[in-house]
């Protein structure tokens, strides 16, 4: 593990890890305010990032996500046993299940969440029977301005998946009584929303 010193006079730290590795892209912009921090002699600013760990792989990943928490109004720095910073939990969350059958027994969920700033997000469990997979709630999710908003474009994406898999031929995977099941509650909560927009 890399001995990591951030001062002044630390420069070369910094620009040999960026030589020596692939950056994504938020990881060169906080490599850049990093370097512009050791050029400035802003050792507030240089400890600011030492905060987030002990390596550069640690401090980037967990300054990105600090900043991506922080767009949903998460402000809290803890870090786990390991280094990481702890995920943070969305006040208001709401699981909503689509096509359950008592056949098969597999469904969809959609998560539903909202920030600290009123800024909303989702994650989703889909399963075509056998065949699926899940993303969940999390600050790299997209965001939404209302429940609604971010509700309409889960759906719209769950939709999608299935209807992609409609008479497929993997029927070892892709079961159509799930598949349809699924299908027919997501009209029936798009019907639903439309209803309520009526009144």
């Amino acid at each position: 593990m890399e001995c990591l010193v951030l001062n002044p006079q630390s420069k070369n730290q910094p620009t040999d890890y960026i030589a020596d590795n692939y950056l994504m892209p938020y990881e060169s912009g906080i490599f850049k305010e990093m370097l512009q921090a050791i050029e400035t002699g802003d050792q507030t600013q240089l400890d600011w990032f030492r905060s987030f760990g002990d390596s550069f792989r640690t401090i980037t990943m967990n300054v990105y996500a600090y900043r991506k928490g922080l767009e949903f109004g998460f402000t809290d720095i803890s870090l786990d046993k390991n280094g990481w910073l702890i995920r943070p939990q969305f006040p208001d969350k709401e699981e909503l299940t689509f096509g359950d059958t008592s056949r098969y027994g597999n469904h969809s969920l959609i998560y539903l969440g909202r920030g600290e700033k009123h800024t909303w997000t989702y994650g989703m469990n889909y399963s075509y029977g056998v065949a699926g997979g899940c993303y969940g709630l999390s600050v790299y999710g997209k965001q939404f301005k209302s429940r609604q908003d971010a509700l309409t474009f889960a759906l719209n994406e769950l939709k999608v998946m299935m209807t992609k898999k409609i008479d497929s031929t993997d029927t070892t995977n892709d079961k159509q009584p799930v598949i349809l099941a699924t299908l027919r509650d997501i009209e029936k909560a798009q019907v639903g929303m439309v209803q309520l927009s009526l009144f």
